[in-house]
């Protein structure tokens, strides 16, 4: 009887899949499946966001009916999709369309020259913006710019150049635009550097603590809304020609919810939104981080994030993080030497842990170092005693020199981790 009942539901499945039509084929391709008993095929056919059959072109022509679009991909690799497991998408959308990247520049001397024109097409009252994403070390001159050269490329035009995590600078016209001069005291923890005469120079430096730059770049002008649309459909669109089709993004600094996420709320209600994009709420301000929490779980329906899925593209609140309590941010300045976190750190973060947990809210932690890695384990290991865990979705982010010992907490625990490519750009200091 059993044995009748199999056959039967694979008879079943059979006919529901022979039903099913493909929307797009793809032929004449080198297709990487990642399956160890067919690890490439020649075709692959898809059905909305569904791979429908992958394998030779005869079998997967058979889905095929006359709407059916057909690619013929030369011969050309075919991946699947990247999904990258820390982004700032919502936020790094918003300016996308006002930065200058660096990436792949190979001599400071093009990367000033690139920094001149941008400047001479900047409309007047925004800002030329370098925000990371580059190295003295990709330079042939294997040196930083000046902030002669700085000037001299840009003028009149307010400037801001960001650094890695440790410093940044701004043009004369940047300093005037921010009004810094030589009575600006340094804020805690960063450095305005002046000169003999105590005139800013125009380096911020963060010593560690990266709030200097991020507060700095937080006050140059937004776009407008329409060019805020246009912005994020841009990086987006980067994203797709990367290979990138879902990502989990980790929220950010001045990433208010719910108001800075209405260009993504608009654009998902359009249906323009082509990676998946679930995304995690970030505690913005010291002090009042289980308020917050407390309040985003009574306004978000976690369980229920259907209302928010248009043409099979996730975007909806999964959880909180990267940063949970403003004390368990270990800034991951390799400048300077690793900082040490406060002594009310574990109190903080195991009533928003616990917070999270009872309400089966996934969890993410900005983490860098063992040292606090440990620690973060600590109040993980005592909220799981007092409420277990349970399978909840939980990650440490970055743990760029974590132990050998704490991989086995984290494994016992079920928790993962969210590796970035940073040792790419802060190798070199880090050593």
């Amino acid at each position: 009887m059993k044995a009748f009942l199999l056959i039967l539901v694979t008879l079943f499945s059979l006919a529901v899949f022979a039903q099913k039509k493909a929307d797009m084929i793809i032929v004449n391709a080198k297709v990487t499946t990642l399956d160890d008993q067919q690890m490439n095929a020649e075709a692959v056919a898809i059905a909305g966001n569904k791979v429908l059959v992958v394998g030779s072109t005869k079998t997967v022509m058979a889905s095929r009916n006359k709407n059916t679009k057909i690619i013929d991909a030369g011969g050309r690799v075919v991946i699947p999709g990247l999904f990258d497991s820390h982004l700032h998408v919502i936020r790094g959308g918003r300016f996308y369309n006002t930065e200058l990247r660096w990436d792949g520049v190979t001599s400071l001397k093009r990367a000033l020259a690139l920094l001149k024109e941008q400047a001479q097409r900047t409309p007047a009252g925004q800002w030329v913006r370098v925000v990371g994403g580059w190295n003295e070390y990709q330079f042939e001159e294997k040196r930083l710019p000046t902030i002669e050269e700085i000037n001299e490329a840009t003028g009149n035009v307010p400037t801001f150049i960001l650094y890695l995590y440790g410093k940044a600078w701004l043009n004369k016209a940047g300093i005037q635009k921010l009004n810094i001069t030589g009575e600006t005291p340094n804020p805690i923890a960063g450095l305005i550097e002046k000169d003999s005469e105590g005139n800013p120079t125009g380096l911020l430096v963060a010593e560690p603590n990266a709030f200097i730059l991020y507060s700095t770049l937080a006050k140059l002008p937004e776009l407008t809304n329409e060019e805020k649309i246009n912005s994020t459909l841009q990086y987006i669109t980067e994203l797709n020609r990367l290979g990138i089709t879902a990502v989990m993004d980790a929220g950010g600094g001045f990433q208010n919810f719910p108001d800075d996420y209405a260009i993504t709320d608009s654009l998902n209600k359009l249906g323009k939104i082509t990676v998946r994009l679930p995304y995690f709420l970030f505690a913005q301000k010291k002090g009042t981080e289980l308020t917050d929490y407390t309040k985003w779980i009574n306004m978000v329906d976690i369980d229920h994030p259907a209302s928010n899925t248009l043409n099979g593209v996730d975007y909806h609140v999964t959880g909180g993080g990267e940063n949970l309590v403003a004390d368990a941010a270990d800034f991951e300045n390799f400048l300077f030497p690793r900082p040490e976190l406060p002594a009310s750190m574990e109190s903080n973060l195991k009533s928003v842990i616990q917070l999270l947990v009872k309400n089966r809210w996934p969890f993410r932690i900005h983490a860098t170092y063992n040292e606090s890695i440990s620690r973060d384990l600590d109040v993980i290991e005592a909220v799981n005693k007092e409420t277990p865990l349970n399978g909840l979705v939980w990650l440490i982010d970055h743990a760029e020199t974590i132990s050998d010992d704490n991989l086995k907490r984290i494994k016992a625990l079920g928790g993962g981790i969210a590796v970035q490519h940073r040792m790419a750009y802060q190798g070199e200091s880090f050593i």
